[in-house]
């Protein structure tokens, strides 16, 4: 049966989707059949054709070098960047739970692991009219358990910490923390790690340095963190 886990992160461009692209690299590299899932994405640029091409599963397949097609990794696609509730009303297509939950039952099908990734933080708003979806609501819907991306530099632990808390009191398990544009023998960022731990109980699983190639996570320890 297939397993998952939530990427998400304390805000915008903390960089998700890299880290999503590494840890995906790894498990393929270690044999397991794996694929990436992302519900909505905003701010895709079009190709020649007119076509609306998802620049992060873009990202996430050429770091990863998984061989899955783009259409099965995000079924919402969006050309303005703004949050995907406020695209959908601008550009129509709003997201429904059916269709996000069917795309990847269809990867879960056929796939041993899958790392499904949320847009922005949080706290993302995915549908705002008649309906309300916010990223929790496809978390708890999935049944998956989450890790936390978060800039290592200045301001980390207030939004690290915030974030942890909000995710406790919804209910949504965090299995860790992962420190991104880490600097080693940085003292403030050294510190960050030591505080983002002792302030949530959540432990920092890999702090990653810029351009990193390799996460240093291997494909079994990512695939037990996934349920």
């Amino acid at each position: 049966m297939s397993k998952g886990l939530f990427i998400t992160g304390t805000g915008t461009d903390v960089g998700k989707t890299y880290i999503a692209g590494l840890l995906l690299k790894n498990l393929n590299n270690s044999g397991f059949v794996c694929a990436y899932y992302k519900a909505a994405m905003s701010g895709n640029r079009r190709d020649r054709e007119g076509t609306l091409i998802p620049g992060d599963a873009v990202c996430v397949r050429n770091v990863s070098r998984i061989a899955q097609p783009l259409e099965e990794m995000c079924p919402y696609v969006y050309e303005t960047a703004v949050s995907p509730h406020l695209a959908s009303k601008l550009e129509g297509g709003p997201i429904d739970m059916k269709k996000v939950r069917e795309g990847y039952l269809r990867l879960a099908a056929r796939c041993e692991y899958i790392l499904a990734e949320g847009s922005g933080g949080i706290v993302c708003p995915l549908r705002y009219d008649q309906k309300k979806l916010f990223l929790e609501d496809v978390i708890k819907a999935l049944g998956l358990p989450t890790l936390l991306v978060a800039d290592a530099g200045l301001g980390t632990i207030n939004g690290t910490v915030l974030t942890v808390e909000f995710m406790k009191s919804r209910g949504i398990p965090v299995k860790g923390i992962i420190l991104n544009r880490f600097h080693e023998g940085n003292v403030m960022e050294e510190d960050n790690k030591i505080m983002c731990e002792a302030l949530t109980g959540v432990p920092v699983i890999a702090c990653v340095e810029d351009n990193c190639t390799d996460i240093g996570l291997g494909g079994e320890f990512i695939a037990s963190l996934c349920e």
